[in-house]
C-alpha cells in the first residue's frame, strides 16, 4: 500500500486510501513532518494494528466522561468538576477537537488561571484534565496523553489558625443552644464539618465511647468519607458522652436520626450554621475570626500538645499516613511548651521505678551513656 503527501492551508497531510476512501492525516507544517505521519500509519496497516480515532470534540468528550463517571464520583467531586467543564474547560476550547489539544496548550490554560485563581484551585482543574485524557487514552480516542508530562503550581502551606483550650471554652459559652453540643463534638474529636453534620444515632458506642465515622453530609446528601481512612472510630472524652446523653434528650426530631439536625429535624447546612451561629458566637466571645475547620486544628494541637501517640492521632482525624499528620501538624512537635511537657513526661517515666527501687531498699545507679 502507498500513500502520498498533499498540502492544504497551511499544513501537510499524509493522505493513504482505506478501501474506497481516502483518510488524511495531519502532518505539520513541513513535507518531513508529513512523511514521518505518513510511514507511521502505512506501518500500522501493514501490522494489522491500525485503528481509526474517533473524532469529537473536546466539550462533547469532557461532558461524556463525566456521565459515565459519575457512578465512581462522590457528588461533591461530581459537581466540582461539572462546574471546572462547563465554566472553564469549554469555555477555553469551544471548538477544538480532542485530538488537537496538545501539552503546551493545556500548561497555556494553566498559565491564563493563574492570573484569576488561587493554585488550589488550578490543581482540582488539572485533575479533571487529567482524567479526561486519561479516559481518552483507556477509550482508544487518543495515542498519547497531552496532559501526561504537564506542571501543577505548587501550594503554599496555610498558616494554621486554632483556638487554645480556653478560647474554646468561651466559645462554647457563648454559642446558642442549638449547636452548643455540635462544636464540642467538633472541636473535641477533631471531625470534619461534613462527617459532624453525617453522624447519626447509630454512630455512638456508649459502651465504648466511641463514635463511628460512616458518612459525610455534603448539601444534604449522604457522600462516602474522604478517604478509606475517613471511616474511623472516633475515641470520645468521657464528659463528651455525658453531653452526648443530655443532648439525646433535647435533639430535634430527625428522620434520618440525625445528631446535629437543624431545629426543624432537617439536616444542617454547613453555610447556615456557619453564618447564623459559629460567626455571631465568635464575636460574642470576642474571639478573632477563625474558620469552623480551625476547631479541627484545635483538636490536633491539644493532642500533640497532651502527649499523644503520632500514630493514635494519625488515626483519630482520619488521615491517609503519618507522613500526612506530620506535613500538617509537624511544627508543633517544635512548640516550646510541646517540647517542655515531653521533657517532664519522661522525668516522670524514670523518676517513678527509681522511687519504687529506694522504697525497696535498693540504691540508684548512676549510668553514663
Amino acid at each position: 500500500m502507498k500513500g502520498s503527501i498533499a498540502k492544504k492551508g497551511a499544513n501537510y497531510y499524509a493522505v493513504i486510501a482505506i478501501g474506497t476512501r481516502r483518510k488524511w492525516f495531519k502532518g505539520g507544517a513541513t513535507k518531513k513532518a508529513a512523511q514521518k505521519v505518513l510511514n507511521e500509519k502505512l506501518g500500522e496497516i501493514e501490522a494489522g494494528t491500525f485503528k481509526e480515532i474517533p473524532k469529537v470534540k473536546f466539550a462533547d468528550f469532557a461532558r461524556q466522561w463525566l456521565k459515565n463517571n459519575e457512578i465512581h464520583l462522590k457528588p461533591s467531586t461530581s459537581a466540582l468538576y461539572g462546574i471546572i467543564i462547563e465554566k472553564h474547560l469549554i469555555a477555553y476550547w469551544p471548538e477544538r477537537k480532542l485530538d488537537e489539544i496538545r501539552m503546551p496548550m493545556i500548561q497555556d490554560y494553566i498559565s491564563e488561571r493563574t492570573k484569576k485563581v488561587g493554585p488550589k484551585t488550578i490543581r482540582n482543574e488539572v485533575a479533571a484534565i487529567k482524567s479526561i485524557f486519561k479516559y481518552a487514552i483507556e477509550a482508544e480516542y487518543l495515542k498519547t496523553n497531552p496532559s501526561a508530562f504537564v506542571k501543577k503550581p505548587k501550594v503554599e502551606k496555610e498558616e494554621i489558625d486554632l483556638l487554645e483550650p480556653h478560647e474554646i471554652q468561651k466559645l462554647l459559652a457563648h454559642t446558642t443552644e442549638a449547636y452548643r453540643v455540635a462544636f464540642m463534638t467538633a472541636a473535641y474529636c477533631g471531625f470534619r464539618a461534613g462527617e459532624l453534620w453525617g453522624l447519626q444515632w447509630g454512630d455512638v458506642d456508649w459502651n465504648s465511647g466511641k463514635i463511628h465515622v460512616r458518612r459525610s453530609l455534603w448539601k444534604g446528601q449522604f457522600q462516602t468519607p474522604k478517604s478509606k481512612t475517613s471511616i474511623r472510630q472516633v475515641d470520645m472524652p468521657p464528659f463528651l458522652v455525658s453531653e452526648l446523653k443530655k443532648w439525646r434528650i433535647r435533639c430535634p426530631i430527625s428522620k434520618d436520626e440525625l445528631v446535629f439536625p437543624n431545629t426543624d429535624g432537617e439536616p444542617s447546612n454547613h453555610y447556615t450554621v456557619f453564618k447564623n451561629h459559629f460567626k455571631p458566637a465568635l464575636r460574642r466571645a470576642g474571639l478573632r475570626h477563625v474558620t469552623f475547620h480551625s476547631l479541627r486544628h484545635s483538636n490536633a494541637s491539644m493532642r500533640i500538645q497532651y502527649g499523644q501517640n503520632i500514630k493514635y492521632l494519625s488515626t483519630q482525624l482520619g488521615h491517609a499516613s503519618i507522613d500526612i499528620t506530620m506535613d500538617r501538624y509537624g511544627h508543633l512537635f517544635n512548640d516550646k511548651d510541646f517540647i517542655s511537657g515531653q521533657v517532664s513526661l519522661f522525668e516522670a517515666s524514670v523518676r517513678i521505678p527509681l522511687e519504687m527501687d529506694k522504697k525497696e531498699g535498693g540504691q540508684a545507679i548512676a549510668v553514663n551513656a
